[in-house]
């Protein structure tokens, strides 16, 4: 009686900690992206150097990361922070695969916020699903069920139907679409089972992957500013020496950090499928949002196909949450049989 009361209590305590843990990433998540939005295309700020403002989020997050290891240190009693050395050339080679993808995946993500609406931001998370089925079999060799192939072409059939990737493209500069469509989605699934196996380089630490990960992405984006023709674009701006674009990077580079952060988290305490499907989610709750705060009117059929699109995705869960317990069930049958 006892122990299936502790039982019950661990799973209740482990499954609100999860929820805790998604409501946390959706919230930080959302915020970013609207933060981020404002300083890419309002008329206030209007930056228009979307990689120079995810290396200053690097550069923020690093030094939140750095400040805590130094108060860790000077005051153990009241802040803690892993033990860790970023110079280390073996832990250079171990974490760099992420960094790569980080840097990839945050800079895809500020380019679009650059050529289209929030609201549209939901058509490229939505291809995760599709390329996390096309990665595992050119990276994995492993074949994905007829089933999950059904939900896969649904997703796209919702896409198309709506009409979103012309209707963006059309809104997008020369260069931008092809980028929107092809390169922002890809790096979402990858990251995901990257920063999985990441963790376990670093003892499950998720201060120390953010230190790394970020430190090194400051290093990989400089290249990209420069070749992506952003230093003119920098030097010119007309609010470079103004106190309050400061302030809003600074603000920009903390929610860089937190979403950085619970986005480990989230992978941590629950799995890559599901991080993937919850920033799915996520991103249909935040296209609400962004039609409403925005006042951006869309047709029926818009609607319609974010709706698809949704359903279509969570059936892929439910799908992909039955093979994984079958296949469970397969592995532990001959172990209960002897």
């Amino acid at each position: 009686m006892y122990q299936n009361l502790e039982e019950h209590n661990r799973l209740v305590n482990k499954y609100l900690k999860i929820v805790f843990v998604v409501a946390l990433y959706w919230c930080t998540s959302i915020l970013t992206v609207f933060v981020n939005k404002h300083l890419l295309s309002s008329d206030t700020v209007n930056l228009g150097a979307p990689l120079f403002m995810s290396w200053f989020q690097c550069v923020v997050s690093t030094w939140i990361c750095f400040v805590m290891s130094r108060l860790s240190r000077k005051y153990p009693s009241v802040f803690t922070f892993p033990e860790g050395n970023p110079l280390d050339i073996d832990t250079f080679r171990k974490i760099l695969p992420l960094s790569v993808l980080y840097t990839l995946m945050i800079g895809a993500n500020n380019l679009s916020l650059s050529y289209v609406t929030v609201a549209f931001y939901y058509i490229g998370r939505s291809l995760t699903t599709v390329f996390s089925v096309v990665l595992t079999y050119v990276i994995l060799r492993q074949r994905t069920s007829f089933k999950c192939l059904m939900c896969c072409a649904v997703i796209v059939i919702g896409l198309l139907a709506g009409r979103g990737i012309r209707k963006a493209s059309q809104r997008c500069s020369p260069g931008g679409a092809p980028f929107l469509e092809f390169s922002a989605p890809w790096p979402w699934p990858m990251f995901s089972i990257q920063t999985k196996k990441s963790l376990t380089h670093v003892n499950q630490e998720v201060w120390l992957l953010s230190y790394y990960n970020n430190r090194y992405s400051t290093l990989l984006f400089l290249p990209l500013i420069i070749i992506n023709g952003e230093l003119e674009t920098i030097i010119t701006y007309q609010h470079l020496w103004a106190a309050w674009f400061w302030a809003a990077m600074v603000l920009s580079g903390v929610c860089g950090f937190a979403i950085g952060f619970v986005t480990a988290l989230e992978i941590q305490v629950t799995s890559p499928l599901t991080h993937n499907i919850s920033g799915t989610a996520k991103a249909c709750a935040q296209t609400l949002i962004a039609t409403q705060y925005y006042h951006d009117v869309r047709s029926a059929l818009w609607w319609t196909s974010n709706i698809v699109v949704l359903v279509a995705s969570a059936a892929y869960t439910r799908v992909k949450q039955l093979e994984m317990v079958r296949h469970h069930q397969q592995r532990t049958a001959p172990t209960q049989k002897a």
